[in-house]
């Protein structure tokens, strides 16, 4: 066995970092896997998902931007709420994320595609009064729901249990308490009532 050199040894312990970029699998194209489905649910799949994918990367964000910015008299509470939700949503995120890489699909990934892609209404950059925040988290939820819900028939049609699963169990099962919960704050009620 040859003996090995000090040169040696610190040449293999050098990272080599300075490599030529290549992309290995262009956007919009599948790989071949074993997963007994045909390309065609795969892609759909893929490309619901994807669009379900950035939207809920924003929504994700829209948390995060309204809990730092939250104000009123039930700061605290939607303070705490709020980033729950955003932990939920980062949840979801990452499921939707492998769901497409599983299917042999790219998930998007990078904030300059989400900001794209996206179907929800970007906000200001300013900071909106709570009813503004709860109405726009209560519509990019909307819009997700009917996504998951025309994506899991679909999904069902074309024999993809595997997408049809993570929209009904993980995503809309996600999403519809979260509705509650947030829609039950822009209710019009006394907090406290003087008995006459």
């Amino acid at each position: 066995m040859a003996k090995k050199t000090a040169a040696s040894t610190s040449t293999e312990a050098q990272p080599q970092y300075k490599v030529e970029y290549r992309e290995i699998q262009p956007y919009g194209t599948l790989k071949d896997l074993p997963i007994a489905l045909d390309n065609n649910a795969r892609k759909q799949s893929v490309e619901t998902l994807n669009q379900v994918l950035v939207d809920t990367m924003t929504l994700r964000d829209m948390y995060k931007k309204h809990h730092w910015q939250m104000s009123g008299a039930t700061f605290y509470q939607l303070h705490l709420l709020l980033d729950k939700h955003y932990e939920e949503q980062a949840n979801l995120v990452d499921m939707i994320a492998e769901r497409i890489m599983a299917l042999g699909g790219i998930s998007i990934a990078m904030a300059a595609d989400v900001a794209e892609m996206t179907t929800i209404a970007r906000p200001p950059r300013g900071r909106e009064d709570v009813p503004t925040q709860l109405a726009r988290l209560l519509e990019a939820h909307e819009n997700i729901l009917r996504q998951c819900h025309e994506g899991a028939e679909a999904a069902d049609e074309s024999g993809d249990d595997g997408t049809n699963d993570l929209l009904v169990s993980n995503l809309i099962r996600t999403h519809e308490p979260q509705v509650w919960f947030l829609a039950e704050h822009l209710a019009a009620t006394e907090l406290v009532r003087a008995d006459r």
